[in-house]
């Protein structure tokens, strides 16, 4: 129990208790200004540029993110955190770049409805469910941090942790939709990058300033802790020569890549008032990003240079708060990382209930829902992603694992037909169904692979130090595992970019492609010129300050 014996420890019980009244009290008032399924899921398409931005960072600067980028880097420095800052903001500069702004001109209500619209019934099915387990792992993943959390600090059992934090976060999530979640994310992004702020340097000043950090600093198993492509004796996290460049390489696209097709982040961009503000919005998200995420593996790093040979470092993070802060700012930033994790899991159920809705519902049924119909269907949709997701919790127990799971299924089956749909004409719905079936297949096929027998005898098994005693697996097994799953999630994509390729030419003429349109039908400009997001600075600058909406 971490406040065992911190004086201080009313405070933080205080503050805690304080977000969570405040993230229902704001989910009551914003449940109140909704009048339709758009108000709910896309907040009416008026989010100006600082709420985008902020509510973009505020759902993956989420707890976890925080204490396991901390913990991680203590053993294996920048290297063991590329999926998480450094891929996350590539993948809101990307978006920003490639994607937002056609997604924005679509006027589409969810990330499926490109799909639909783009290619078959097949897609949209393979689609929601896609990204109903991406959402379900990843709130399942919030859950288990949570509960996590209130056991460290408290001595609580985790299960009540869990079942505490998912109730409130449906429920304010239930009452105020997009609303009452972008409102929140915008004052938790404050909370959360001021108290990591803080906590830097503040442990900066402990060892010494700038050059205190970077002299003699190292880490429990990477001599170069700052160092972010594989050393050539050291290869990636254990791994040598092509197996380790390719873990390497999935490190960055899991999230990187995977992340683009995602209905949280692109919800986000079509709820903003404009073009100008969905671009720059998400290019805002990716400075933030790295700018406040980085700070948390330094922390990390001069953690390990004050205090080598730690046991146990799953409280880092909170650690080094109670341990250089002053104790008002110190409840404050362990409240605000509570109240960070149902930022990110709020986010996570809204996106999977509008897919459900909008999308699957009308497609089994044959009828598109509208109006208060609508609108109570994903709010029920909601309570049921939470129930799905806090038993997955309550059974799997581990965070990182389920957010693996929840990335790399987006980057295996549905970032190639994503990207492809967009900008190459002569995609069809057989390139796009082989590309989501072929990379599934391929990523199992892989990981049985890469488990028993890897490349040159380097089997993920043996590089885990897998032992097994009387049929029980341990835990060099289950770490072997991951890592399998990592690295042929690479393989896995190169299949999918393939087959997309291969089976789209083949086959144009019995499925010949779906023109891109909008929301409404009307044909889409595919074209560069009009998509990249590379507007005129004076021309954006000009609709950020005029709050100019477009409109529906």
């Amino acid at each position: 129990m971490i406040l065992a014996g911190y004086d201080y420890a009313w405070l933080v019980v205080l503050f805690i208790v304080l977000f969570f009244a405040v993230r229902i009290a704001v989910g009551i008032w914003a449940g109140s200004k909704v009048q339709n399924n758009e108000d709910y899921v896309v907040a009416g398409r008026r989010l100006p540029i600082h709420m985008a931005a902020a509510s973009i960072m505020a759902t993956w600067f989420a707890a976890e993110t925080l204490m396991g980028a901390s913990e991680t880097a203590y053993d294996y420095g920048f290297s063991g955190v590329i999926f998480d800052p450094f891929g996350a903001s590539v993948c809101l500069f990307l978006s920003g770049l490639f994607f937002v702004r056609l997604m924005r001109r679509a006027k589409y209500l969810t990330i499926v409805d490109f799909f639909e619209r783009r290619y078959n019934k097949a897609m949209i099915v393979f689609t929601v469910i896609a990204e109903c387990l991406t959402y379900f792992s990843w709130t399942a993943a919030q859950i288990v941090a949570g509960g996590a959390i209130v056991e460290g600090l408290f001595g609580i059992n985790p299960v009540w942790g869990m079942v505490i934090i998912i109730t409130v976060v449906a429920g304010y999530t239930m009452m105020g939709g997009m609303m009452a979640d972008t409102l929140l994310d915008f004052f938790q992004m404050f909370l959360t990058a001021g108290g990591i702020t803080l906590v830097f340097f503040f442990m900066l000043k402990a060892v010494g300033g700038f050059p205190g950090l970077i002299e003699g600093a190292s880490t429990t198993y990477v001599a170069e802790p700052f160092r972010l492509i594989p050393a050539a004796g050291e290869g990636y996290l254990g791994y040598t020569g092509l197996t380790g460049w390719m873990y390497w390489l999935a490190a960055w696209m899991s999230i990187g890549l995977g992340s683009v097709a995602t209905q949280d982040l692109m919800q986000r961009s079509m709820a903003a008032r404009n073009q100008a503000t969905s671009v720059y919005g998400s290019y805002g998200a990716g400075i933030l990003y790295l700018f406040f995420g980085i700070m948390s593996p330094l922390i990390g790093i001069m953690v390990y240079k004050l205090s080598p040979g730690l046991e146990d470092t799953s409280y880092l993070l909170v650690s080094a708060a109670m341990t250089h802060l002053p104790a008002i700012l110190t409840a404050i930033f362990i409240a605000a990382l509570t109240s960070a994790l149902m930022s990110t899991s709020d986010s996570s159920l809204l996106a999977g209930a509008s897919a459900v809705t909008e999308n699957l519902i009308p497609l089994i049924t044959g009828k598109k829902m509208e109006g208060k119909k609508a609108l109570w269907a994903t709010r029920i949709m909601v309570l049921v992603n939470a129930a799905v997701g806090l038993s997955i919790a309550l059974w799997a127990q581990t965070i990182y694992e389920l957010s693996v799971v929840a990335w790399t299924l987006l980057l295996v089956g549905l970032f190639v037909p994503f990207a492809f749909g967009m900008y190459w004409k002569r995609a069809n719905s057989w390139g796009a169904v082989a590309a989501f079936v072929g990379g599934f297949t391929v990523w199992i096929l892989a990981t049985i692979f890469f488990f028993n027998t890897g490349i040159g005898g380097q089997s993920t098994a043996l590089v885990c130090e897998y032992t097994a005693d009387m049929g029980a697996y341990s835990e060099g097994w289950w770490c072997g595992f991951w890592d399998a799953v990592y690295i042929a999630s690479f393989v896995a994509f190169l299949a999918a970019l393939l087959l997309m390729i291969v089976v789209s030419l083949a086959t144009q003429k019995i499925s010949p492609p779906r023109k891109l349109v909008d929301y409404y039908g009307e044909p889409l400009d595919p074209s560069l010129k009009l998509n990249l997001g590379l507007l005129p600075i004076k021309d954006a600058f000009r609709k950020l300050k005029e709050g100019e909406k477009e409109t529906t």
